[in-house]
């Protein structure tokens, strides 16, 4: 058989089998209800802004440890951002712009107010009793006073908004995160997360029924949810990838050390939190050597003819300095400032 045409009966397989992979994952994804509640890493939806068009030019890494799928992964990252650029993008800045902001937190606080029963559920689940009493206290002062969730009446009485789900008691009793998945209209996520929030669409819909259970209400929650979302995540986006040589490895990064240490907070234990020191460190890949590229100590220089004298010897004083001075003491750069956690706006 001539070289040529093995050349295309390989590309074609290869064709057919991303085509495989992407029907089943699309398939699985619209049936997710239930992601919103995943860390605001990246929306369900969403993609990357404009500065994602130079990871299809870059060249391709080798497997990383913990994203076996990576290849595939990144050809639905990269076909996502061309849609999140010329579709997603444009209508959630539109949103944005035409609906009042007052309507824009209303409608985000009664799909909030949505999510406390199963967060609710979560907290019994993984023995919280005290964040399962706030919880429940949240969800009625909104229900009631808050006029069905549309003000978040509770957040002024130190009741905020605080996510859970099934994704996280399956990590609090020790389900490890599997593999690393980027689905289209979903964004990135774990195999157990995918699970968990299959999970959580189902509480209203099989627990309480009319009308949850309806499909106009699940798509026009999920198209609203997703257009505020993406919309207010615009700016935070920008700001982690628009730099990034490697964005898809970043928002890997990134969202993988949001989950290691939201599970590592509700097991009462710091594993997986000193990753957050570093956004752009990977915790799917093997961790730096601290040692390597250090600069080799150099030994302080000493006068000779005193160490000869005194029989010891001591660091010789700089040129020009006063052996008897006090140090002088520097400002506290951080001193007076004031830190702006980055996230959505409630």
């Amino acid at each position: 058989m001539p070289r040529a045409e093995r050349r295309r009966i390989a590309t074609g397989r290869s064709l057919i089998r991303d085509a495989a992979i992407w029907l089943a994952l699309t398939t699985l994804a619209l049936g997710m209800p239930g992601c919103a509640n995943r860390p605001a890493i990246e929306p369900a939806g969403t993609a990357a802004p404009a500065a994602l068009s130079g990871d299809a030019a870059a060249p391709r890494p080798p497997r990383t440890p913990g994203d076996p799928v990576e290849a595939t992964n990144r050809r639905f990252f990269r076909a996502q951002s061309g849609i999140d650029r010329g579709f997603f993008g444009p209508v959630a800045r539109f949103y944005k712009r035409v609906v009042p902001r007052v309507i824009r937190s209303g409608l985000r606080n009664i799909i909030r107010n949505l999510t406390e029963p199963v967060v609710f559920v979560n907290d019994v689940l993984q023995i919280k009793p005290k964040r399962a009493v706030r919880t429940l206290g949240r969800f009625v002062i909104n229900s009631t006073v808050g006029v069905a969730g549309a003000i978040d009446v509770a957040k002024t009485a130190d009741l905020p908004y605080r996510a859970n789900g099934f994704g996280n008691t399956l990590g609090r009793y020790g389900v490890g995160p599997g593999p690393f998945l980027y689905l289209p209209l979903v964004g990135p996520t774990t195999l157990r997360d995918l699970l968990g929030g299959q999970l959580d669409g189902l509480v209203l819909p099989v627990g309480v029924g009319f009308p949850f259970d309806r499909l106009d209400y699940q798509l026009s929650r999920g198209v609203v949810s997703t257009l505020d979302r993406r919309a207010e995540a615009e700016d935070d986006l920008k700001a982690l990838l628009s730099g990034a040589a490697d964005p898809y490895a970043t928002l890997r990064s990134v969202y993988l050390q949001s989950r290691a240490a939201a599970i590592a907070e509700l097991r009462g234990s710091s594993d997986g939190t000193e990753a957050l020191d570093d956004p752009l460190l990977d915790p799917a890949e093997s961790p730096p050597d601290p040692t390597a590229g250090a600069a080799p100590e150099v030994p302080e220089q000493t006068d000779s003819a005193a160490c000869a004298d005194a029989g010891s010897c001591s660091p010789a004083p700089a040129e020009g300095a006063t052996p008897d001075a006090a140090p002088e003491t520097l400002p506290d750069p951080a001193a007076g400032a004031i830190a702006e956690p980055m996230g959505m706006a409630a």
